[in-house]
């Protein structure tokens, strides 16, 4: 019988490319934010460089020696032109090897809808990569929310475009503040994780420009370095050869001067470079000889050769690298004196974490002030759930950032709550303990696995199953990277990319299974290889343990975590494993029962009404334990709003029922939603989410009063008076949200969000509120003019806590233009 594969996880050519190299880098720090006029010429280093040294700077290449970094440039010493390193992000530095500071997940630095944080959060991010020896970050990632259960959902902003657009522009502002190169990605369209190196996505003109590209003009607009292009294609061209995107958008109509790089390995052809594609990232380890670092795939000799024949003209190479050459002058990479770099500030970068995952946090129920925890409740509690001893601090893939440091929440609990007011118990195991010998035919013993500089099989072979049920298997990984097959199914990715422990749910039938497990290594030491597997019976015992610690104290607090990650969607919108049910058992036990998610995205929830409250945490870097359990305890009012839809299940979704709209049929896939994503989608079609978007709970409460809306610049201005109407202090993120247009034809949202603030208030606090509307927040993409209108007339404004908790009416009249 083949095993059903309950998590997925499968980073194809990128990841294991990735894991072959390393993570740091050295060069320089910022000038002035000066940029290039369009009607400059080539920068005059160009000239001057041979047809080689034009081409080092289109292909990133590695280096073995000094700091590891995932791309690296040799520069051109005899012109002032220092070597470049870059890193992966965009939740921090990714190093492949040592530590950096970890930060939250984006998406909950977005629910904290505050661009002051963001700043922050960027600067914390640019100050370490720059003292880490990098020049570049590839981050931060704003591809649009619109598949609830896509892999790389935590590592981008929101579902919205407004909430996107000003996140990113912030987050851009603060890394390059501190002298860091940023990359925006992933231009464009790169919504999902299934197939994503060969479907064409399918979409409306309308549709792309309201939702998509607007968090990608922000970035331009904020003076971003470089675009990345994404691997799929967009209406037939792949993006990173796609002149209509490239050229006409990007440089045409947003005047962007920055350079554009191709995601790993996502360049397609050589004459990409008259396309808008400036560099290529990517190494092509096929062509390696003897350990030899090879050269670009497309734009490496391939391209010299096009460029000597005639066949790609030599202005176009000369383009492309002033347009990289002149990035590098502006961030004072260039000369014989660039800034120095400053010293890591890791106490700094810890703290910004910790606001940025005490101010994303989203507290989804409350049920009677279960939290926060107080009297008896707070001195007599039972901690479950792996997560509480282990902390999960990141996601998985290229952005999984190994932390400086990082508490578990079971210790600061316990150090809050105080001695003897705390027990754990796991609930969900994720080691288990080592296979028995007969189980695995032929035998294998784990350990080094393979020597250094090598990649290749590791086992073939059978694993033999007592009995039908849910197991997992569980593979520790290190000085490389592994995949893991049953059955030909499915692959499981291990390394450090994927964390200490990859520990993957499988349904297995009784009886013999092929496994088979491959890998490489990374750098100079060996491939070590550990598997071990949980029983349906060491499951089940592992709940039963969890039930009886609820049953003996005051309060339950079960931390639940999923596994977003790069290279593979989510199967399910359910937590992996058997966590539903220790959720379900546990809060039969115990009432008073809180669940802290661990979540990248969206998750379904069918034990929500037999809990006492849930409370957000996404993937809270390096100091989630810190601010989980001052939000618990109420140190931290909790102030995070979703920026996503959250779902009942994978049926009640915008791309649900049909597979042409997800995940595509024959790599072909239709947003046939339109600009009807998120919460657009579910007011059109009057379906009712878990939770919608903007929801969130807090300590105290908010009262909304007195609305009005005048004419500003291009915009409007819209006032309301906010009230602390309880007893605590808090922050309230009030949203405005902007209704259709009577004179427009075209596809319109039921109502926009057109405007937000985040407002802290003491206890019995009233202010009075401006939000301003944009004049940009009026206008629709006309498809037929091939550029923005302004939607006139009389349109309603609505003012409230979230897309569906909307108190306040009022009304603009808006002209036409």
């Amino acid at each position: 019988m083949p095993v059903q594969v309950t998590r997925r996880r499968s980073t194809g050519t990128r990841l294991l490319a990735l894991l072959a190299v390393g993570t740091l880098l050295n060069g320089g720090v910022a000038a002035a934010d000066q940029r290039v006029r369009s009607d400059q010429p080539v920068n005059p280093l160009v000239g001057k460089m041979t047809l080689d040294e034009k081409l080092s700077f289109v292909h990133w290449t590695v280096t073995f020696s000094g700091p590891f970094s995932v791309g690296y440039l040799p520069g051109v010493p005899r012109l002032g032109i220092p070597e470049i390193r870059a890193a992966d992000g965009p939740a921090g530095i990714r190093l492949n090897q040592g530590t950096a500071a970890a930060l939250p997940a984006p998406v909950a630095l977005a629910s904290s809808f505050d661009d002051e944080l963001a700043k922050s959060y960027g600067a914390a991010m640019g100050r370490d990569g720059r003292a880490l020896g990098q020049d570049l970050v590839m981050g931060p990632m704003m591809n649009t929310i619109r598949v609830p259960q896509a892999g790389r959902n935590y590592e981008t902003f929101s579902e919205d475009p407004l909430v996107s657009s000003r996140t990113a522009a912030a987050e851009i502002q603060g890394i390059q503040g501190q002298g860091l190169m940023a990359t925006a990605k992933h231009f464009a369209e790169n919504n999902q994780e299934d197939n994503r190196e060969t479907v064409d996505v399918k979409v409306d003109e309308q549709a792309l420009h309201e939702i998509e590209l607007p968090a990608f003009q922000s970035a331009a607009k904020a003076g971003v370095s470089s675009i990345m292009c994404a691997y799929n294609k967009v209406n037939g061209t792949p993006s990173c050869g796609n002149a209509a995107l490239l050229n006409d958008v990007l440089r045409t109509q947003w005047d962007f001067k920055g350079w554009v790089m191709s995601d790993w390995m996502a360049t397609h052809s050589t004459d990409s470079i008259t396309k808008g594609l400036d560099q290529e990232l990517g190494i092509d380890w096929s062509g390696s000889v003897n350990g030899s670092v090879p050269g670009g795939k497309y734009f490496g000799e391939p391209l010299k050769k096009a460029v000597q024949e005639g066949r790609i003209p030599m202005a176009a190479l000369d383009t492309a690298v002033s347009r990289i050459v002149t990035q590098l002058q502006r961030f004072g990479l260039v000369g014989a004196n660039p800034p120095a770099r400053p010293a890591r500030d890791t106490a700094g970068a810890a703290k910004v974490a910790q606001q940025v995952a005490e101010d994303g946090a989203v507290l989804l129920r409350n049920k009677g002030g279960a939290l926060p925890l107080t009297g008896d409740a707070a001195k007599s509690i039972a901690v479950i759930g792996p997560t509480a001893k282990d902390p999960k601090v990141s996601g998985l893939g290229s952005a999984h950032v190994e932390p400086d440091a990082a508490t578990a929440p079971l210790d600061t609990i316990r150090a809050r709550a105080g001695a003897g007011a705390v027990t754990y118990a796991t609930g969900e195991e994720l080691a288990g303990s080592a296979l028995p010998k007969d189980a695995l035919s032929p035998a294998f013993a784990g350990g080094t696995v393979l020597q250094p500089g090598t990649v290749g099989p590791i086992y073939n072979g059978t694993l033999t199953v007592p009995e039908d049920g849910d197991y997992r298997l569980a593979v520790r990984v290190t000085g490389g990277a592994a995949t893991v097959q049953l059955d030909g199914g499915a692959p499981i990715q291990a390394g450090e990319a994927f964390g200490k422990l990859t520990s993957a749910p499988v349904r297995l039938t009784a009886g013999a299974h092929k496994l088979a497990i491959s890998g490489q290594t990374t750098g100079t030491k060996p491939l070590t290889l550990d598997l071990s597997w949980v029983t349906p019976q060491a499951a089940e015992a592992a709940i039963d343990q969890a039930v009886t610690a609820a049953k003996g104290a005051r309060t339950a607090v079960v931390f639940a975590f999923d596994d977003g990650a790069e290279g593979a969607d989510r199967t399910s919108l359910a937590l992996p494993g058997r966590q539903a049910e220790l959720i379900s058992r546990v809060s039969k036990a115990n009432p008073n029962t809180v669940v802290v998610l661990n979540t990248g995205s969206a998750v379904k929830m069918p034990w929500l009404d037999s809990t006492a409250a849930v409370l957000d945490m996404w993937y809270p870097g390096e100091s989630g334990a810190q601010a989980t359990t001052a939000l618990l305890f109420g140190d931290a009012n909790p102030s995070g709003r979703l920026t996503q839809t959250f779902p009942v299940d994978e049926n009640s979704t915008p791309v649900a029922g049909d597979p042409k709209r997800y995940p595509g049929v024959d790599n072909e896939e239709t947003y046939s939603e339109g600009i009807y994503v998120g919460y657009r989608w579910y007011d059109k079609n009057k379906v009712q989410p878990l939770f919608p978007f903007g929801h969130g709970l807090s300590y105290t409460s908010f009262e909304y009063s007195a609305p009005s809306a005048v004419p500003a610049g291009d915009g409007y201005d819209v006032s309301f008076t906010l009230r602390n109407s309880g007893q605590r202090a808090g922050k309230e993120v009030a949203q405005v949200y902007l209704g259709a247009s009577p004179e427009v034809k075209a596809p319109q949202a039921d109502k926009a969000l057109a405007g937000y603030a985040k407002v802290e208030l003491a206890p019995g606090q009233s202010r009075r509120v401006t939000v301003h509307v944009a004049g940009q927040q009026l206008k629709y993409w006309n498809s037929a003019t091939h550029g923005w209108s302004t939607g006139a007339g009389t349109r309603p404004v609505y003012v409230g806590s979230s897309s569906t908790s909307l108190p306040l009416q009022t009304k603009v009249v808006v002209p036409s233009s």
